[in-house]
Order: structure tokens, then sequence, then C-alpha cells
């Protein structure tokens, strides 16, 4: 039976960040995600996470000035001092939460930057990440992003993220598949995912267009989960997506699943 995780970021925006533990855990969520920890205390995060019962799957790693319109600085070559001063700051956090995947978000191409030297800046920082965070016990991911909702993202498709694995060439780096990304940049959803299911560490998901929960777009998610499970897929799937009416009054589409699945 496949397991979804609430991503907090994006669920629940109604409740103050710290609350929405809670919520997803009485939603019937086993799991949790989100952008980033860091405005807040490690043991004030761990602490909601613990009283719900809720497994903590994916953050990401400090990715810039996101207020500011930063996508991640893992690709940027001025930043590489940055980039690598926030791993052990994302290793206290995982630790103190007992997470052990983390992702790194490329970041947007500085308009004039060679894609030569931002692809050898990438392939640097990631294995450098892979190695600290390796031996913390924690999995490296990287996330392709559509270039529509987030014009210039340097890593936009999954066999860009995969060339890139295979040049690290790190056992502990894996590909974060968003479902909804992958739809708007080059569909081939199912073979995709079926013939890279070993590269995988994480899916999202999210249907399209409008981002919304599963069933309110053209992505067959039914079918999509037969895949998954036919594919031997045993990692989690974070619920990333902008509820169309309400966290709770769309979450027909995971009742219909665990009933089918106990059926």
């Amino acid at each position: 039976m496949l397991q979804f995780a609430a991503n907090l970021t994006m669920l629940y925006t109604e409740l103050d960040f710290l609350d929405r533990f809670a919520a997803a855990k009485e939603a019937g969520f086993a799991g949790v995600e989100f952008l980033f920890p860091y405005a807040y205390p490690e043991a004030e995060v761990a602490n909601r996470l613990q009283a719900a019962g809720l497994t903590q799957v994916l953050f990401n790693l400090p990715a810039g000035d996101w207020a500011a319109g930063e996508r991640g600085i893992t690709a940027l070559p001025d930043r590489v001092d940055e980039f690598r001063a926030g791993i052990p700051k994302a290793i206290a956090y995982a630790k103190a939460l007992g997470c052990t995947q983390i992702n790194a978000l490329a970041g947007k191409a500085p308009l004039g930057t060679e894609p030569a030297l931002l692809h050898a800046t990438f392939v640097d920082n990631l294995r450098y990440a892979a190695d600290a965070l390796g031996e913390a016990g924690i999995r490296l991911v990287i996330e392709a992003i559509n270039t529509r909702d987030i014009p210039g993202f340097f890593l936009s498709s999954s066999a860009q993220a995969f060339a890139i694995i295979d040049e690290v060439g790190s056992p502990n780096l894996r590909f974060q598949y968003d479902i909804y990304h992958m739809q708007r940049m080059e569909g081939e959803l199912a073979a995709t995912i079926e013939q890279n299911i070993a590269r995988i560490g994480h899916l999202q998901l999210a249907d399209n267009p409008g981002r919304h929960e599963p069933g309110t777009g053209e992505i067959n998610y039914p079918f999509l989960f037969t895949v998954f499970e036919r594919a031997g897929y045993d990692g989690w799937i974070g619920c990333e997506y902008i509820p169309h009416a309400g966290t709770d009054a769309g979450l027909g589409w995971l009742s219909d699943y665990r009933q089918l699945a106990h059926a």
C-alpha cells in the first residue's frame, strides 16, 4: 500500500505552520514534508512532529532568499560557500526530526551565466552534499521543476536529472520525481517512472492544470497508483498541491485509493 505525506507548505495554510502537524494527523496522514524548517527552533518542530505521531519524510536544504524569489542555490557558481555552509544546519534539523532524506534545489540560472559553469557547479556541489549527508545517514535527492511556473530553473527534465545523477556517481543521490512538474514539461509519466524506479527516491503529486488535488485535472492518478505498486515503489508520495476547496474537503481521492487498496 502506498504511503502519502502531507506537504505542510501547501496544505492547511489557514493554520499557523506548527499547528499543521496535528491537522495532518487528524486527516489520516502518516507522514509530512515541507519546504524548510529553519524559521523555527529544531526542538519546537520536533515536538509538534512527535506529538502528532508523524514521520518527517523530506525537507529542503537552505535555498537562498525564498521571499525575494530565489528557488535554490545548488547550481549557482557565486553561492558555493553559502550552499555548503547550509549542509550542517540541515543535518542538525534532520537528526532532530528523524528525517532521512533532503532535497537540493538547483535554482534559477542567472542571466549571462554559461550553462556549462552552472552544470559543473551543480555536479560538484551534489558530490559534496551527497558525501556529507551520507555520513549522517541521510539521502540526497534532486528535483526537476517546470519552467512555465519557474522560468529559468536550471534542472527541468527527468533526462537531465538522471544524466546528472550518473555523472555525480554517488549511491547516495536519487531523483525526486514531481508528477505535476514532469507532466507540464514532458509527459510520459508511467513509462519514465517504471523505467527508472530504482533511481527515484521520492514522489510528489498534484494534478494539472491548476496544481490541485488528484481528480481535478488531466492526470489519471488511479492508473498511476497501480503503476507505482507494480514497479515496487516503497517510498513516500508527497501531496504537494493547492487544495481546490479546502484540504479536508478535497481528500476524497485518498479515501478512494485506500478503499480500493483494502478491497
